[in-house]
């Protein structure tokens, strides 16, 4: 699994590639490559932009005194929700849009979204996990069938 919280996840495809490269020269099975991210669905990338928002910059302002990097500010937000961004944070469409592109980008297989911060409301949260389970996940199975590596790997794996 790749954790992409930040930056542009293209950055992050030498790794897959290298990921590979080293289970054929250890003469090992092809194993799936997942992405591991956060964001936040809602009915609109509008909605989902306000409800997320103020607590990922409070959640990020703690962890950045502990870490010693920046705050993100609102420009900084919109680039990371925007295409070449690290989070997945809109609508349906939108978050499954992306996951699809970086799916490509990263020739992973699997998608693992870090959804809930503190001070979303129980209601955003479990939106959310609806919007993702009966919209998101769909899509992006529509657009991304199983790969070949994928069907060679374990089969005890779970496929998203």
């Amino acid at each position: 699994m790749l954790a992409i919280i930040g930056g542009p996840p293209a950055r992050f495809a030498p790794f897959s590639r290298l990921f590979r490269e080293a289970l054929a020269n250890f003469g090992q099975p092809a194993r799936p490559v997942g992405v591991h991210a956060p964001g936040h669905v809602a009915a609109t990338d509008e909605e989902a932009v306000e409800e997320f928002w103020p607590r990922w910059l409070e959640t990020i302002r703690r962890v950045s005194q502990e870490r010693g990097f920046r705050v993100p500010t609102r420009e900084t937000f919109m680039a990371d929700i925007g295409p070449d961004g690290a989070l997945y944070v809109g609508s349906p469409e939108t978050v499954a849009n992306k996951i699809i592109a970086n799916l490509r980008t990263l020739e992973a297989t699997r998608f693992d979204l870090k959804f809930g911060l503190p001070g979303l409301s129980q209601r955003s949260v479990m939106a959310n996990i609806e919007l993702y389970g009966n919209e998101v996940i769909p899509r992006v199975r529509d657009a991304w069938p199983p790969s070949v590596a994928d069907m060679r790997s374990d089969p005890r794996v779970h496929r998203a």
